[in-house]
């Protein structure tokens, strides 16, 4: 049987708490052998078997550590994940994996030169209504896709005092929510032609983007992907095509559920996702009806993870990926400031 692969994770804060320790612990693939950080309390008390250390040099040094999560601030991942490879170390990086495009293409070939691993960590392709809109798309019961609407909204007219909201140090929904949304629209449609975007701060007091709406242009349809922090009603996605439509309400339920201490494995993990509503035309009729939304399954990146890295297995999640993600954000973002459509051409 083979060993669990041994992950050391960077950084104890929201991300590395949340999404990334707890999922690996459950995943059943690997275990958490370590945690840098520095609220080390914390981490004992959650991970009592887990060597804590203080930084990302210590947690390097320990030999049996196999891959490195990077779960810190935004600004900071170029950096850590850049020493980790020279490390010698395979590494899992929070999205966005870097701030600039050029800096993931670094990265993605680091890891090639390296022989080891660079994975972004975009979970959410492991999100129940988003395996259910693939389903739906690969299927063709909708038809040939004419247009794809994917929201990632929430309502927070408050701005926080939190890194993840300020400017400076990589924050904003383009950079937060924006790799979600761009990359899942890569998996369904490839990269697009054109790239325009409107990117805003709405909130009182905001000093972040929190309202970024970008269209990707294709020969045969169009993708529209939004955030806001000011949409307190937004379906999450809307999906058109030759034979009919489908719309689905609501996000995931794996986060709310992991904040709440529910964790894989556990009685109802994954599930209670609220149906989409289904449009389409049977033989010779239109037929409308509820459309049941799969588990949401995030452990499946880290057992994908573990498979790729004992054996061999192809990572379904790219370096490449990472680097397409990266140039779409800044398209976007010079979209925003020009004001204008521009062709997106692989880095």
């Amino acid at each position: 049987m083979t060993s669990p692969l041994k992950t050391g994770v960077m950084g104890y804060g929201f991300a590395g708490q949340t999404f990334h320790a707890p999922v690996i612990a459950h995943c059943g693939s690997a275990t958490v052998a370590a945690i840098a950080t520095g609220q080390a309390e914390r981490a004992r008390a959650d991970f009592p078997s887990a060597t804590v250390v203080p930084d990302l040099d210590a947690l390097l040094a320990l030999a049996d550590i196999e891959c490195v999560v990077i779960a810190t601030p935004n600004d900071t991942h170029f950096d850590l994940a850049r020493r980790t490879l020279e490390a010698g170390k395979h590494v899992v990086v929070d999205k966005p994996v870097t701030l600039t495009a050029a800096e993931a293409r670094t990265l993605a070939d680091l890891a090639a030169k390296q022989s080891r691993l660079f994975a972004p960590f975009h979970n959410r392709r492991w999100d129940g209504d988003f395996l259910t809109v693939r389903d739906l798309v690969e299927s063709g019961k909708l038809g040939r896709i004419t247009h794809f609407e994917s929201h990632f909204d929430r309502f927070r007219p408050v701005v926080r005092q939190r890194w993840r909201e300020e400017a400076a140090r990589g924050g904003g929904l383009l950079f937060d929510l924006g790799p979600h949304l761009i990359d899942q629209a890569l998996v369904l449609f490839d990269t697009p032609q054109t790239v325009t975007a409107t990117v805003k701060t709405h909130r009182d007091h905001g000093t972040a983007p929190d309202y970024v709406h970008l269209q990707l242009g294709y020969a045969a349809h169009q993708v529209v992907l939004h955030a806001s922090a000011l949409a307190a009603i937004a379906p999450r996605f809307v999906v058109h095509g030759t034979r009919g439509s489908y719309r689905k309400n609501g996000l995931d339920t794996q986060e709310d559920q992991l904040k709440a201490g529910l964790r894989p494995g556990d009685t109802g993990f994954g599930g209670g996702n609220e149906p989409g509503l289904l449009h389409v035309i049977e033989g010779e009729q239109e037929v409308e009806r509820a459309h049941a939304t799969r588990d949401g399954d995030y452990i499946g990146f880290y057992r994908a993870l573990a498979a790729s890295i004992r054996d061999g297995a192809p990572f379904p999640v790219s370096a490449q990926d990472a680097v397409d993600v990266m140039t779409i954000i800044e398209l976007a973002n010079r979209s925003a400031e020009e004001g204008r459509t521009l062709a997106f051409a692989c880095a």
